[in-house]
């Protein structure tokens, strides 16, 4: 007992001396010290900080806009790469790593030395990088039904994007999409939301574990191999009327809380370190001004304790037209309970304004606080100050044949079969491999932007094979028939070309070209020119496997009788080789419709569960196939 106590005594007094040297040592931060409790580090932070260095915490930068010397003098706490905001054209990962680290620098050379975080829209993949693997957007996983699945996308994802030297992904998008004429609707995994909640299991992949003893709404990152992760837009943006980007979510509360809301309790459970808000309205109310649901129930409810982000721009558009009171916006927007404002062009102004109504008690003192005090602890949880700069562990891991694997396997999980000839003695999948000869067509089966989508490499998308790395489907198809079978490809040829060509069948891969955001609001979602009439030529002329590659369900009720089988391909990303993995029986067709199909755009919107339902293929739909030679 008395060793016991002594022992007991000699560290209380080995404590005692490391505290009394700590504090007489000048140099000495508590805030700096690992060893001290996370609410300590950042009080003892706060209490160092002036106005201007607090404000400039809530600041986030595009990287086109920023400098060295502006993050070391305004005291810039975050960056971001918006889509195709690039170091250069096809930049390295060591060229991505060099400049996030020459921004991290300035930051780490202002007063307090307090280190940026940098975000990036890493939505399906590190998207905005050259040889980054790239999944299929997330109505292609809702389809996969596979929340394990995701969790393994989320984790290759974050070493991807750590591979650039970058620490925070814009994702997930947790959006429920009710109307597919969303132009935004490929970022949502379903039109349900029990699937969605499904999904939000990307978040420990992107993020880690959390530990079992942390409270709900603890915002957690694991490790330097894990990212802080941002469920997005906060709430409603998949509801709004007829689909319309950025526009009003009517629905009573709840509506609003049964079906759009029930992902964002899941993503803070998980840890979920931030939180984007919507450009949409909830009734009217724009919701980077909507106080009640950002700060009473995100913040208070649900006991959010991350940091709640703008969307691009996002206070600007709180008025009509945008930016026109831009004093009225900062003040909406800080009030509503948005800590990071993602501004991104011009932060002097924001700046400028937001001290004003601080100094003159417009904006408590206590909103800045809170503001700051979510943005460190997120900061402080990364591992920042012990470890802000970026190297180069990781960069092998960048487009790595075991992450195109896993793409290829998600590729695999989403396809869904709509059609599979009439009735199954007359099934036309899967596909034999020794065919003579068999003709490709359609201006899809060979771009590989075009499978990829919105959202890769550049914002909108691209056309082409020469922006990333990849396999399009067409070379998937040729890897995997027999040698001394031969592919013709023709992207649209007339029905006399395909009448004369002696071939046993044929492939037609169309669907739509790539879009985002609001460039993808559509009205009529139809399959692109010259789709229909090469599917037309086609399949009036011979035996054909049509493979939609859409973002969404798109109008297939006129085409249905002259195809033998249908696909619905989604958006695969750069792994096509795993389209061709099922049309010829590698594997078996096991995705279901993550989104109802509807008959005509005139029955829009309509969603499972509607009392009027009448869908070409419900939600839920997929024809199953076998892998070909199992029992």
């Amino acid at each position: 007992m008395r060793m016991t106590s002594l022992a007991t005594l000699g560290f209380l007094l080995l404590c005692c001396m490391a505290f009394a040297i700590h504090a007489s040592d000048p140099g000495y931060m508590k805030f700096r010290d690992p060893q001290q409790p996370l609410s300590k580090r950042i009080r003892d932070l706060m209490n160092r900080m002036t106005l201007e260095e607090k404000i400039g915490q809530m600041v986030q930068l595009d990287r086109a806009a920023a400098t060295a010397e502006i993050m070391r003098d305004y005291s810039i706490g975050s960056l971001l790469s918006g889509g195709g905001s690039v170091p250069r054209l096809q930049a390295t990962p060591q060229e991505w790593i060099g400049m996030v680290n020459d921004f991290q620098k300035g930051s780490l050379s202002s007063r307090l030395g307090i280190p940026m975080i940098y975000g990036i829209d890493a939505v399906h993949g590190h998207n905005n990088v050259y040889k980054a693997t790239i999944f299929p957007h997330n109505v292609g996983l809702g389809a996969t039904r596979d929340p394990d699945l995701v969790r393994r996308i989320g984790a290759a994802t974050a070493l991807e994007v750590r591979a650039t030297g970058i620490n925070y992904a814009f994702a997930p998008c947790i959006a429920v999409c009710r109307d597919p004429r969303w132009g935004r609707c490929f970022e949502s995994y379903s039109e349900d939301p029990k699937i969605v909640k499904l999904m939000t299991e990307i978040i420990p992949g992107l993020q880690g574990d959390i530990p079992s003893d942390l409270p709900k709404g603890i915002p957690y990152v694991a490790g330097r191999d894990k990212v802080a992760a941002c469920a997005k837009h906060y709430v409603g943006d998949g509801g709004t009327t007829r689909g319309i980007n950025e526009n009003n979510t009517v629905i009573d509360r709840h509506g609003l809380m049964s079906i759009h809301m029930p992902a964002y309790n899941d993503a803070i459970i998980k840890g979920v370190s931030t939180v984007m808000v919507s450009y949409s309205s909830w009734n009217g109310l724009k919701m980077h001004a909507n106080r009640d649901l950002v700060t009473n129930f995100l913040k208070g409810t649900l006991k959010f304790r991350g940091f709640v982000i703008s969307d691009w721009q996002g206070i600007d558009r709180i008025t009509t037209p945008e930016h026109a009171n831009y004093s009225y916006s900062v003040l909406a927007g800080v009030n509503a309970g948005i800590d990071m404002f993602m501004l991104p062009f011009n932060h002097t102004d924001f700046i400028d304004i937001l001290t004003d109504f601080v100094e003159r008690k417009i904006v408590p003192m206590s909103r800045i606080d809170d503001a700051v005090r979510r943005i460190l602890r997120v900061k402080f949880t990364m591992g920042l100050f012990e470890k802000p700069m970026a190297d180069q562990t990781f960069i092998d891991k960048l487009g790595s044949q075991a992450h195109r694997d896993l793409a290829r396997e998600a590729v695999r999980k989403s396809l869904v079969l709509l059609k599979n000839g009439e009735n199954a003695d007359g099934a036309a999948l899967p596909l034999p491999k020794n065919a003579a000869r068999i003709l490709v067509a359609g201006t899809h089966a060979n771009n590989l932007g075009y499978q990829c989508g919105g959202w890769t490499i550049a914002w909108q998308g691209l056309s082409g094979n020469n922006n990333t790395v990849g396999t399009t489907i067409l070379n998937g198809i040729s890897a995997t028939v027999d040698s001394d079978t031969e592919i013709i490809f023709s992207e649209n040829p007339s029905m006399d070309y395909v009448k004369a060509s002696n071939v046993s069948y044929a492939i037609v891969v169309v669907g739509e070209q790539p879009y985002a955001e609001t460039q993808g609001d559509s009205l009529n979602l139809t399959i692109s020119e010259p789709g229909p009439s090469t599917l037309t030529n086609v399949c009036a002329a011979v035996k054909c496997v049509v493979v939609l590659v859409s973002g969404r369900p798109v109008t297939v009720g006129p085409y249905l009788p002259q195809v033998d089988a249908l696909v619905a391909a989604w958006l695969p990303g750069t792994e096509g080789q795993g389209v061709a993995d099922v049309l010829f029986g590698d594997y078996g067709f096991t995705g279901r419709l993550p989104r109802t199909w509807f008959k005509t755009v005139d029955q829009l919107p309509m969603n499972f569960g509607d009392e009027q339902y009448d869908p070409l293929f419900p939600l839920g739909f997929g024809l199953t196939t076998e892998p070909v030679g199992s029992s």
